[in-house]
């Protein structure tokens, strides 16, 4: 399995994304229950979040975040992907 860190960059209709944001956290609880997603949250000032994700491949990865409420409904301005190495702490 590989591990990616995943930084959502919100697009500018707060009020769009607020209203998907309830199928949207539990789409994400779904995965935390599968071992999928390890952590997630919002930046402290709404502009975005970082999730962590493990899945087999990139490919595995974007279909997850194809899945995800917040995709079709168009809230995410940007979506940056990054695999992990993680080497110390935790998850390590």
């Amino acid at each position: 399995m590989a591990r990616f860190a995943v930084e959502l960059v919100f697009g500018d209709d707060q009020d769009a994304r607020l209203a998907v944001r309830p199928a949207h956290r539990e789409y994400l609880a779904s995965l935390v229950e599968r071992g999928v997603l390890l952590v997630s949250g919002p930046w402290a000032d709404q502009t975005g979040a970082l999730l962590v994700y493990e899945a087999a491949d990139e490919e595995e990865l974007r279909e997850i975040l194809a899945s995800d409420p917040y995709t079709p409904a168009g809230v995410v301005a940007e979506t940056r992907v990054h695999e992990w190495q993680t080497l110390m702490g935790l998850w390590a």
